[in-house]
């Protein structure tokens, strides 16, 4: 019927619509809440299912609009009173068809799952509930599926463990939670609810990385520089127990309290004191983390990466439901410690895997439109600022330094939300093509697969490979991983090379002079024998690089013709630079001496 409705009125494009029911005395009908259909619901007697004025209702298209006659439906759900509590939000999952509630078979499937690791899987994984380790979430996150921690080594260089739920243990390919989570692809976060990707058995229960509790996970282990620099990596299947939940709320006190920062009443005094009292003895964990978190943000902006400080809302509601204020959600340092941690730990999955060459699926950022970026200076010339760059040479770092720029300033935000707008849209692909918006050349999702399913496909590559016992070898992903430390080395040699062989040059200049003036008046050769001697060997590389390019070319090749003529360049320029620009300021500094 929906193929139906498409076909024959573009205005319906579902056969199910939410709205609010109005009564008449024999009939009624639906105001939509879609307000793209200007047009109501005619609702008889009969398909009213009885429903009283004001009500939130779900109504099906019975038929279509005519020319003097209104469409017609029937109410086949009444969600409540537009007053009562939840009954807005439960409108948009019934107008949006979100997947509200499992089926009976998912529930008994997840059930089933015992609430406690299998202890006989225990020895087969790395055990690290010895080891200091957080959550660090929002107050109210239930879903806890990352837990951190930072050790310093002796050399001066990081440890970040990032330990993610091990969802894909529980989760097995193609089960009915599976499926499930497949249909819904995401948790959606509501207002007041949650819509989870799994059922709460497993979101908030053996999946979550509860405090004190042992959880099953999959660990990155990374050892980063003073640079910010992953230098070494580790994936592997372990067992942890998160030694406490905190709150980011509960982290920045701390922090603040560390660099003695002016109280900003976050807590309350007798809270506060409590909280300092009780997580002391990890202080230094904390102040470790927010170390390398600003080790890695410099790095990050460095390269490119792009903050957008979009403010986010956070809507506060009464016991019935209703919002009663609106304030900017408040984002805290700590938040930034995680933030980084969680990106580090996906670009560095993602390297591994690439170089790899396993089948995978990257989170893929590609460079915006030239067209865009080109409507978006035109609007940035009016106000001083330019975005630098042709389309074969746009980099992140171009919008990054007109963000800082407006940083602080009244156009901040409209710049802000207008370069978002012209990025284009993330997405999911099996080739890597790098991640413009965080100038990072490999990136997946893999910290999130409690909520987000593409992270659950990952794991599941991640445990195929770790079951068959893959060794990646240092060696293996060194071609790319320490190729800008070696461009650099490189880079660093050649000028040592020019420099050097400049003043070799000089050298070797006046001795191959000296020795040929001295041969000419021994042999009483003219001094123009010199200079035709010393152009001819002077400009011997010119006809060596003549001669090759001819040789490393196929006759019938077009390239041919370039290398002859680069090399044809290349000759006669050295010689006009001998002829005119060094003769010529020979003459100069013989007409100032005498």
């Amino acid at each position: 019927m929906k193929e139906e409705l498409k076909k024959d009125n573009q205005e319906f494009e579902k056969d199910k619509y939410v709205g609010v029911f109005q009564k008449s005395k024999n009939f009624g009908f639906v105001v939509l809440d879609d307000r793209k259909i200007k047009a109501d619901i005619y609702i008889s007697k009969k398909n009213s299912k009885k429903a009283k004025n004001n009500q939130k209702v779900v109504v099906q298209i019975l038929k279509l609009p005519e020319k003097n006659r209104k469409a017609e439906g029937k109410i086949i759900e009444i969600l409540g009173n537009i007053n009562q509590a939840g009954v807005d939000m439960l409108s948009l999952v019934k107008d949006y068809d979100l997947p509200y509630e499992f089926p009976e078979a998912v529930i008994n499937e997840a059930k089933a799952i015992k609430q406690e690791v299998a202890k006989k899987d225990i020895p087969n994984r790395l055990d690290l509930r010895n080891k200091i380790i957080f959550t660090i979430d929002g107050e109210d996150a239930k879903d806890l599926d990352d837990a951190v921690s930072v050790e310093k080594l002796k050399n001066g260089n990081y440890l970040l463990n990032v330990s993610i739920a091990d969802v894909s243990y529980y989760v097995q390919e193609k089960s009915k939670l599976d499926k499930e989570a497949i249909i819904r692809g995401t948790s959606i976060y509501m207002l007041d609810r949650v819509i989870p990707m799994l059922p709460k058995e497993l979101s908030n229960g053996i999946c979550s990385l509860n405090q004190k509790e042992d959880r099953f996970a999959i660990t990155v282990l990374m050892e980063i520089n003073q640079k910010g620099e992953v230098v070494s990596s580790d994936i592997q299947k372990s067992v942890i127990k998160v030694t406490r939940r905190m709150s980011y709320k509960e982290v920045q006190t701390i922090l603040d309290e560390i660099e003695g920062a002016e109280d900003e009443g976050i807590f309350k005094p007798k809270a506060k004191q409590k909280l300092l009292k009780e997580c002391e003895p990890y202080f230094e964990h904390f102040k470790r983390m927010a170390e390398l978190a600003n080790i890695l943000k410099q790095r990050r902006t460095k390269a490119g990466s792009l903050n957008l400080d979009i403010p986010e809302s956070k809507i506060t509601l009464d016991e019935q439901g209703i919002a009663i204020n609106v304030d900017k959600y408040e984002m805290y340092f700590a938040n930034e410690i995680i933030e980084q941690f969680m990106l580090t730990a996906n670009e560095t999955v993602a390297e591994k895997f690439y170089w790899l060459e396993a089948p995978f699926i990257y989170r893929v950022h590609e460079v915006p439109d030239e067209e865009k970026i080109a409507e978006l200076n035109k609007f940035l010339w009016n106000l001083g600022y330019k975005i630098k760059g042709n389309k074969d040479n746009i980099h992140p770092k171009a919008f990054a330094e007109v963000l800082e720029k407006v940083k602080g300033k009244p156009e901040e935000r409209v710049v802000s939300n207008l370069i978002l707008r012209t990025l284009k849209v993330a997405r999911y692909e099996a080739e890597n093509k790098g991640h413009f918006g965080i100038a990072s050349k490999y990136y997946c999702h893999f910290t999130s697969p409690i909520r987000r399913y593409p992270d659950l496909f990952i794991h599941r590559i991640i445990s195929k490979y770790l079951e068959e016992n893959y060794q990646l070898k240092e060696n293996e992903i060194e071609k790319e991983q320490g190729a800008e430390e070696k461009d650099k080395k490189q880079i660093l040699k050649y000028i040592i090379i020019l420099i050097g062989a400049t003043i070799l040059i000089f050298i070797t200049g006046n001795i191959l002079s000296d020795s040929l003036e001295t041969l000419c008046n021994n042999f009483g050769v003219s001094q123009i024998i010199i200079g035709i001697l010393l152009g001819v060997i002077t400009s011997a590389p010119e006809f060596i690089t003549f001669n090759e390019a001819q040789k490393y070319h196929k006759k019938e090749s077009k390239e041919q013709l370039k290398g002859v003529i680069e090399a044809t360049n290349n000759l006669i320029s050295s010689n006009m630079l001998n002829l005119l620009v060094i003769q010529s300021i020979g003459i100069l500094i013989y007409l100032i001496s005498y």
